[in-house]
């Protein structure tokens, strides 16, 4: 499971999306949440997604093909205060159309930094996968940064901000520093793809 991954394209335009079918599972979340980090841990392939020291600079849906079986599809992070508003506004709908039109999401992952309560864009965007018919996950990154003590709360901020979680089991506290939480998101991804 998850031995060979593959950066297959980036596009800027949906006209351009692969023309291979695959089932997709879909990274979403603000700049700088760790996305690409969360790609090249979990997938164990360091410097597989580049990491910009530039929060928004991730302005393409990349695509990564894993073990033949799906696609691993990054959006554009949202929510960056440096880019433009027209850029965020075209981006924006580049995602809302992507989420929309897509025939072939199975799962979407939605990372939120841990440290800090889901925005009004986070919401908003659940709020599209939900419309979509999308199940997600929520995964809180960056857990290596918390206190033992913060782990609770920081759950409970989410459950309560995000409507659509059927129980704390929907919310995976990740690290790509210490590998906590990889476990449990293989095994989403092995009963999804792997398991038949």
């Amino acid at each position: 499971m998850l031995e060979q991954s593959e950066f297959i394209k980036s596009v800027y335009d949906l006209k351009d999306l692969p023309a291979r079918k695959l089932p997709e599972v879909i990274l979403c979340g603000r700049s700088n949440v760790g996305k690409s980090s969360f790609i090249n841990s979990f997938l164990n392939k360091h410097g597989l997604a580049k990491i910009s020291s530039t929060p928004g600079k991730t302005r393409s849906i990349n695509y990564y093909i894993i073990d033949e079986k799906f696609y691993l599809v990054d959006l554009p992070g949202y929510g960056y205060a440096k880019t433009s508003q027209k850029e965020r506004e075209f981006w924006g709908k580049l995602l809302n159309s992507f989420v929309s039109k897509s025939g072939n999401i199975v799962l979407a992952i939605h990372l939120i930094d841990c440290r800090h309560k889901p925005t009004e864009l986070d919401i908003q965007l659940n709020m599209l996968l939900q419309q979509a018919g999308i199940p997600f996950l929520i995964i809180l990154n960056k857990s290596d940064k918390l206190k033992q003590s913060e782990f609770r709360p920081s759950r409970k901020s989410v459950l309560n901000s995000i409507g659509g979680l059927n129980s704390p089991e929907d919310v995976i506290f990740y690290s790509s520093v210490k590998g906590r939480g990889k476990k449990e998101v293989q095994k989403i991804f092995w009963e999804l793809f792997y398991s038949n």
